[in-house]
């Protein structure tokens, strides 16, 4: 048994839809997945759990310890999903850390508590020797081991090859007309992500503005006055269903450019997923940026877009080829389960003796592929 545990699960922030892919590489491994969080739609939502007041605006509810302590009774490893290393909810980090030392559990950090200006002065995450640490960056491998703790680096992995869009109905129901651009903003409305920025692009471009995520961290009042003011046709928050699914696959099919403007980021989704769906991507000067454009993508800026404008009016496919081909190469979904796979055998681990690896299923992968734990490659 393998537990998936953290704030919140089973939505569309960023945390919650890597947690998802890594519950599925798990179940490749063989292990049955059970997921535990202070909300969302989880199989064990445990009171107190959640990432506090400051987020959600909800009140926080004491800890139940002993929900808490029973879901992870049984469990082989304890994947902890960001929950131990933003200070996010310092009760239920340190109860879990309690309940988990000695025990097989994977820390995975998707953020540290120095790369946010509200946590600057706060200590490391927990550590024990019975622990692997991940991070999704080496950046933040790199300020870990400068605080004594080392991290391997598994970045986060994409499905290469999604479903299709409709490019059509959901442009019909943005309002959009067949002339108009869409800049689309596929985040959260919080400070970081420089939602004026995302404005003033589509502003530059003439172009309908779509933020698709909700305002959260007490930013409402502020989106609503950006919103007001902007010169360009608004729209917020996921379209009505369009066809058999409603995923974020239709949002990339209506839009003509991916905006992304973040000035911080643990890792940054968007511009991946714009190299998958063929989309070009104007991209903020955050740091894992730099990162991630090291390995070669061709992204837009968004200080002057006056080069994206240029390539809209004369488009050059080959530079959303170039930047389809390194995600395959690089973020490759179907790599996630051998690269959790040599993570586990290198700590000593145990897993599953018998799988049936199947690359398919509910994140649109297809074939199958069954073996024996421990072979000669040691990947699935």
């Amino acid at each position: 048994m393998a537990v998936s545990l953290s704030f919140r699960l089973g939505g569309t922030d960023g945390v919650s839809v890597e947690a998802a892919k890594w519950g599925w590489a798990l179940r490749q491994l063989g292990f049955d997945v059970r997921t535990v969080a202070g909300s969302g739609p989880v199989d064990v939502e445990v009171p107190g759990l959640s990432a506090g007041a400051w987020l959600t605006g909800e009140r926080d509810e004491a800890l139940d310890r002993t929900l808490l302590a029973e879901a992870l009774d049984d469990a082989d490893v304890v994947v902890v999903e960001n929950l131990c290393s933003l200070p996010l909810n310092p009760t239920a980090r340190d109860a879990v850390a309690e309940l988990l030392r000695g025990r097989q559990a994977v820390m995975r950090h998707h953020d540290l508590p120095w790369q946010r200006e509200r946590f600057a002065g706060e200590p490391p995450p927990p550590d024990d020797p019975a622990w692997i640490h991940v991070t999704i960056s080496e950046l933040s491998a790199h300020q870990l081991a400068q605080r004594g703790i080392a991290a391997t680096v598994i970045r986060n992995c994409f499905d290469t090859d999604p479903p299709h869009g409709d490019r059509d109905a959901t442009r019909e129901a943005l309002g959009a007309r067949p002339g108009d651009l869409v800049v689309l903003q596929p985040t959260r409305a919080i400070p970081r992500k420089d939602i004026p920025a995302g404005v003033a692009l589509a502003e530059y471009l003439g172009a309908v503005y779509w933020v698709l995520g909700p305002a959260e961290e007490g930013y409402q009042g502020q989106l609503d006055s950006i919103l007001a003011a902007a010169r360009v046709p608004v729209r917020r928050g996921p379209v009505a269903p369009i066809g058999p699914s409603s995923g974020v696959h239709h949002a990339y099919a209506a839009c003509d450019v991916v905006a992304f403007p973040s000035t911080w980021e643990g890792f940054g989704n968007p511009p991946l997923e714009a190299a998958i769906f063929r989309r070009p991507a104007a991209v903020g000067d955050y740091p894992v940026g730099h990162e991630l454009r090291r390995l070669g993508f061709r992204w837009f800026g968004t200080r002057d877009p006056r080069d994206l404008s240029r390539w809209l009016r004369e488009p050059d496919d080959t530079v959303l080829a170039h930047n389809h081909q390194l995600v395959k190469q690089h973020f490759d979904l179907a790599d996630l389960p051998g690269h959790l796979e040599k993570l586990m055998i290198a700590a000593g681990w145990n897993i599953p003796p018998i799988r049936c690896v199947r690359f398919g299923g509910e994140l649109g992968l297809s074939g199958w592929r069954g073996e024996q734990a421990g072979s000669a490659s040691g990947a699935p």
